[in-house]
């Protein structure tokens, strides 16, 4: 159940490959293993540590002969000053790059056939250098087992993932750790890569909506926007350097700052067994990277502002940000700010009768998204030129009243946590996806967030939204954003007032 809350009105309008949380709680030196009894719609998965700090996080599930193996790394955007923004995703697209285990073999054959050339030698000098710690390669013969895999980035996460049937499980875990700690970053490759992520970059410059989302965590995160910008600019990637890929290596690309997810059709004490084999002489960092490279602390909003973005879109998106709460600092907000999210979202909820059903707006939407470095709140409008400056005045008029008694009841408080749960437990049903949602709550949260996280959830009371409504919502400064065509804003005239409220 990842809270992707970039829009969920927008997610089929924006894409982005950076497809695809205070500083991270250090991982215990010692090994640990912990098993939860299931509770009603507990999440049943089991975890361990590594004495060099690695975590190990086990979802099984035996009805489907499938695996999925996933690093998750704490690294992203939030880690990214402005010479180094966009980088992490660079570095997500140079993993599935041949590593020195792939060239290892490929020398081991060429010496096998007759020996090397001196370009072979020099090429292999690494590779063969490394070949004890390498280990044996005996499970490359099996690597057309492994097509199926990816990589994304987002701001408080990477993760690279395997899906294999579950004989390969041993394979996939040893893949990716060859690949995350052999890297060779081929300057050849490395060029070509670039010029594949400035494409991506391209492709969300000609989207209209991605000038919505960027203006507004660019305004809303006003003094260090690279750190909510995963995609990365132009600029960075193109004068990026495979010395700046190893920079990226030595800081976060440690067992102390990674997880290891492993989903489906496994036994938990086997994976624990492979990852102790192939893991477990990683080095672990000496300094957690977090306390020697500490997270940005975003400054409050200084006072309201609006936007108006002219791009050639048919109807008018509205869009209203404010700095939400934060993992590690109020997590009791972010569990109400969920439920509060789900309460609004369901159509016969008083927000949705008074934007939808009215007929000021198509859609209607309110979202938090989870973080450690500070989450967003978004409320997005879909309207028409004629309706805009009423449907903002009504949008207004409903969050004034987000506290009152009667603004929702006690059926719909029950109600949004139930949907919270179930839909949990149909994402569950494909694991191969479900291991993505782990790494993400791993690396934003911490895992034991995760673990009470239904718990928690069931314990939200109006008292709890209120505050949070209040505390982060209600007479605080945000961001407003119209994303309209100029013909349109010439019959809307829409103003900057009129988007913050004014």
């Amino acid at each position: 159940m990842k809270k992707l809350f970039l829009n969920s009105l927008l997610i089929l309008s924006i894409s982005t490959t950076v497809n695809f949380a205070q500083t991270a709680k250090p991982a215990q030196a010692t090994a640990t293993s912990t098993v939860k009894t299931k509770q009603a719609n507990e999440v049943p998965f089991v975890n361990r540590v590594l004495p060099n700090g690695l975590e190990v996080i086990v979802l099984p599930d035996a009805s489907v002969p499938i695996v999925t193996v996933e690093l998750a790394v704490r690294n992203g955007s939030f880690t990214e000053p402005p010479e180094l923004n966009g980088l992490s995703h660079l570095y997500e697209h140079m993993f599935f790059k041949p590593n020195q285990a792939v060239l290892l073999s490929q020398c081991e054959s060429a010496i096998n056939a007759g020996g090397l050339s001196d370009l072979g030698r020099r090429m292999c000098a690494n590779p063969l250098r490394l070949k004890s710690q390498i280990g044996s390669l005996a499970y490359l013969n099996d690597a057309d087992q492994l097509n199926i895999y990816n990589g994304t980035t987002r701001e408080e996460v990477v993760n690279y993932f395997y899906t294999t049937t579950s004989p390969y499980l041993s394979n996939a875990i040893r893949l990716i750790n060859d690949a995350v700690r052999y890297p060779t970053f081929d300057e050849q490759e490395f060029k070509e890569e670039i010029q594949v992520v400035i494409g991506e970059i391209d492709r969300n410059e000609s989207n209209p909506f991605f000038y919505l989302s960027r203006t507004m965590s660019d305004k809303l995160f006003y003094k260090y926007p690279t750190r909510k910008n995963a995609l990365g600019t132009r600029e960075t990637v193109t004068s990026a350097t495979t010395d700046k890929m190893r920079l990226i290596q030595s800081r976060y690309y440690v067992p102390n700052n990674s997880a290891l997810v492993v989903t489906g059709d496994v036994n938990p004490d086997e994976v624990f067994k492979f990852a102790e084999q192939s893991f477990g002489s990683w080095e672990r960092r000496k300094t957690d990277p977090f306390k020697e490279f500490p997270l940005v602390e975003h400054p409050p909003l200084p006072k309201s502002a609006g936007f108006i973005v002219e791009q050639p879109v048919q109807n008018v998106l509205i869009q209203v940000g404010w700095q939400g709460p934060s993992i590690g600092k109020d997590d009791a907000a972010t569990y109400a700010a969920d439920v509060f999210s789900f309460i609004l979202s369901q159509p016969n909820s008083r927000f949705q009768r008074a934007l939808v059903d009215s007929g000021l707006t198509a859609a209607a939407d309110i979202t938090y998204y989870t973080q450690r470095n500070v989450g967003p709140i978004s409320l997005t409008l879909v309207t028409t030129p004629d309706k805009a400056k009423a449907a903002l005045k009504a949008a207004y008029a409903e969050i004034a009243q987000f506290d009152k008694p009667d603004y929702f009841t006690d059926e719909e408080l029950s109600s949004a946590k139930t949907i919270l749960e179930s839909r949990d437990l149909f994402e569950r049903e494909k694991l191969s996806e479900y291991s993505h949602t782990l790494g993400f709550w791993w690396s934003s949260t911490g895992i034991d967030y995760f673990r009470g996280y239904y718990k928690n959830l069931r314990a939200i009371s109006r008292t709890d939204t209120n505050r949070y409504v209040k505390t982060y919502m209600q007479g605080k400064p945000h961001i407003g954003i119209a994303l309209i065509s100029t013909e349109a804003q010439a019959q809307a005239k829409i103003t900057p007032e009129d988007l913050i409220g004014k």
